[in-house]
């Protein structure tokens, strides 16, 4: 479907479209439309609910520059937000993604916890078994906050620790040494978006994954960072990523406690954050059980197994 809006102001057209394009970019990354300006007319080209969706965020934003002369990326945000909600109202509980069609829901009342726990808080850790799609429905939420253009980019962290390999006989340099690590956070990555639209998201530096150590000395701002595998992090390391929080930034700590690979002797972050952090406001916690295991049906099992022995 084409459809053609004609500029109310077309010397606010700086102000619409942003610095560098960025506000229409914004757009064209949440609904997937094509947007050309030609003149006094911005022609809006995808699938036709997608486009709906985009003309109904760019008549709130020409109605907002009536009264003013400026757009905040809140303002964009709020309008790509409000638009997606009113167009495609989701059944209570699903987590609305890019894949057209594939919206991601809790399977079990312990997911629901942890996605409520998710978008109510701006710090939220969860640990639980293998299985329990921690790491998933972290990368769904953020996928869907991006969306909604309530974060401008997502981070997604993880600490390169060996589990009984010695990451410096791997070969390659050292971006080969670490994409083994990175690894679950694109599987589920690619899951939530089309390889294309992942490849542009990580181009336009939209979505960043990196290991742990190369956070240090950051703020993060309007951002939801993710940490994986967070039991494999020091308490050091540990403060150093909960101190990356900046402003109208969320983020979402994931770990497996039964599951540590740092040295017997070295205490695991995620535990001592957990006993330290418990009971602040605004700081979810949550724990996944074997019951909330939705991986293979033998997975439960095997950690049945390995608990009793």
């Amino acid at each position: 479907m084409n459809l053609s809006i004609t500029l109310e102001q077309p010397d606010k057209k700086l102000a619409l479209f942003g610095s560098a394009d960025r506000y229409l970019r914004m757009i064209r990354d949440t609904f997937g439309v094509q947007l050309v300006s030609r003149d006094d007319e911005l022609k809006i080209s995808g699938e036709k609910d997608q486009v709906s969706k985009a003309a109904m965020v760019l008549e709130q934003m020409q109605r907002k520059l009536r009264k003013q002369d400026w757009l905040s990326t809140e303002d964009v945000g709020t309008a790509i937000a409000r638009a997606a909600h009113v167009e495609g109202e989701r059944k209570e509980g699903e987590i609305d993604v890019y894949v057209k069609g594939h919206a991601v829901k809790p399977k079990t009342e312990g997911q629901k916890r942890y996605v409520e726990a998710m978008f109510a808080n701006d710090l939220t850790f969860c640990v639980g078994p293998a299985g329990t799609g921690k790491t998933y429905l972290a990368v769904a939420a953020a996928a869907s906050q991006l969306k909604q253009g309530k974060c401008r980019r997502i981070v997604l962290a993880r600490p390169a620790v060996e589990a009984g390999e010695r990451l410096g006989f791997l070969p390659g340099d050292l971006q080969a040494k670490v994409n083994p690590y990175l690894r679950p956070l694109f599987d589920a990555l690619h899951d939530m978006m089309d390889f294309e639209q992942v490849k542009r998201f990580m181009v336009n530096d939209v979505i960043e994954v990196i290991p742990l150590a190369f956070m240090r000395g950051r703020t993060l701002n309007e951002s939801l960072i993710i940490l994986d595998e967070a039991q494999n992090t020091t308490p050091a390391q540990m403060l150093m990523f909960l101190t990356r929080l900046g402003h109208d930034s969320k983020m979402i700590v994931t770990g497996d406690t039964s599951q540590v690979d740092l040295p017997e002797e070295q205490r695991s972050g995620l535990v001592d954050a957990l006993e330290k952090l418990r009971g602040i406001k605004g700081i979810g916690i949550v724990e996944l059980e074997r019951g909330d295991i939705v991986r293979h049906r033998l997975v439960q099992n095997i950690v049945n197994a390995y608990e009793r022995r």
